[in-house]
């Protein structure tokens, strides 16, 4: 059985960082993407980044403009997502997903086994 455990997240003021972290169980994500997702209330869960198998290659949303960083451990079975420069609207529940299609695929449909999610609170 696979599981996906997130940590990190909380609440921090605007211009903060923060770091959150996806360890896989039971599944090894040394040859699959993985990506980032985010939902803030009453909002569709949108696409923040992904990463290639490798790791060698990411892509992110518009809206990150440079404030994220998307690495991965393959050793560790575990996917990062730093985040820095932290405004409000960035305030939502953060998943991460393992990717079942092209690692350039931003659909919520191309990725599995979700975590649990982790809330990220921005305050002004």
């Amino acid at each position: 059985q696979v599981q996906v455990v997130q940590s990190g997240g909380g609440l921090v003021q605007a211009g903060g960082s923060l770091s959150l972290s996806c360890v896989v169980f039971g599944r090894i994500i040394g040859g699959s993407p993985m990506g980032w997702f985010r939902q803030a209330p009453g909002k569709e869960r949108e696409f923040v980044g992904a990463i290639n198998w490798a790791g060698a290659r990411t892509a992110y949303a518009d809206f990150v403009k440079g404030r994220f960083t998307i690495s991965r451990d393959n050793d560790k079975n575990t996917v990062y997502l730093q985040m820095n420069s932290l405004q409000p609207d960035d305030t939502a529940v953060y998943y991460c997903a393992r990717g079942i299609s092209s690692w350039t695929s931003r659909s919520t449909s191309d990725f599995d086994n979700w975590g649990q999610g982790v809330q990220v609170t921005v305050s002004s």
